[in-house]
């Protein structure tokens, strides 16, 4: 009896939000997991199980020795706190490239909304024009330009682009950076948005089990592919300010406008603030993702339902004693 070899992903990120989740929806369905840290002895403590390798992404000797015998490569870093953000992150990517060329990997690349400008809002499709207005969006663009370019070249890539993130990992996001203080008892809510300004969340559970469904059928998948997932749709500014309240069981938690014009005062001596700002447009403006080619694709998005989503995300920002949950979340298709 023969059987079939496990394929290997490597995980760039995998102490983080989307690397971590990633890493963990891929064992799930059977990948061997490398991943590559600068600390890879604080990663096994969490995951002892994965093959864990001493490495910086900026390093691309490092990166692509990593990448040896690789069927994957999930590129799923970024600087903390968005600190040398505009500096680093395309180095970091060529080194990812060049271990996805070598190794004849696939390379996974979480996407976002920011390369798109106004002119594709609000309703956003793969296709659209790309016309960013701001300094990240640009460097987005620039970021799948090259993978674009790359898979001319033979090198296969995969975007999946999504809204802002939000889950039990701590990381770069609104959700642990605004709208709760992680460590601490949500007394009180910052949105950044108004009520009437829909706004996409992804829950990242779910954008993980998306990216290791697709990375399942990487045959049937072109050497430059795009998907959009759609995750939770806010439409009214306030849904996920009201599942915070009704998973805390205090409808009474204050809501507050983030102080938008506090912001450009500390912008000049906090990277993270300068960022945060740049980020304004998307919430006085209604963005949604398009996602009929992924369920197309797969025939239904991942999908936790938004109450289950938030509890387990302020369970695993500290601000949720686990006791309190009333039932555990569930992973469904929608």
């Amino acid at each position: 009896m023969t059987h079939t070899p496990r394929k290997t992903a490597l995980i760039l990120g995998a102490t983080g939000g989307i690397g971590g989740e990633t890493a963990d929806a891929l064992a799930r369905h059977g990948w061997s997991i490398r991943a590559l840290a600068r600390n890879p002895a604080a990663g096994a403590q969490g995951r002892p199980e994965f093959d864990w390798r001493r490495g910086d992404a900026l390093d691309a000797k490092a990166v692509g020795e990593a990448a040896r015998g690789a069927d994957l490569i999930v590129h799923a870093v970024n600087p903390p706190g968005y600190r040398g953000w505009k500096r680093l992150v395309l180095p970091m990517l060529e080194s990812s490239l060049a271990a996805a060329r070598a190794s004849g990997a696939r390379l996974l690349l979480p996407g976002t909304i920011y390369n798109y400008g106004p002119d594709a809002f609000p309703l956003l499709h793969e296709e659209a024009p790309q016309t960013p207005d701001t300094r990240k969006g640009a460097i987005r663009k620039a970021m799948e330009a090259r993978l674009e370019a790359a898979a001319l070249d033979g090198v296969r890539s995969l975007i999946l682009r999504a809204g802002d993130y939000f889950g039990p990992r701590p990381g770069n996001g609104w959700f642990s950076q605004g709208l709760v203080t992680p460590g601490k008892p949500v007394t009180a809510i910052m949105t950044p948005g108004r009520a009437g300004v829909g706004h996409a969340w992804a829950y990242l559970p779910d954008v993980a089990e998306t990216f290791a469904r697709l990375a399942d059928r990487e045959g049937e998948l072109g050497p430059f592919a795009r998907f959009h997932f759609a995750g939770h749709w806010d439409a009214t500014g306030t849904e996920v300010t009201d599942a915070i309240r009704r998973v805390v069981g205090n409808p009474a938690i204050p809501v507050r406008p983030l102080p938008w014009s506090v912001l450009p005062l500390a912008a000049p001596f906090n990277e993270t603030m300068r960022e945060l700002l740049e980020m304004r447009g998307f919430w006085t403006a209604p963005v949604q993702l398009d996602n009929a080619r992924l369920t197309h694709f797969l025939g239904a998005e991942p999908h936790t339902p938004l109450d289950a989503a938030v509890r387990e995300t302020l369970i695993g920002l500290e601000c949720l004693p686990q006791a309190s949950t009333a039932q555990p979340s569930t992973r469904k298709a929608a």
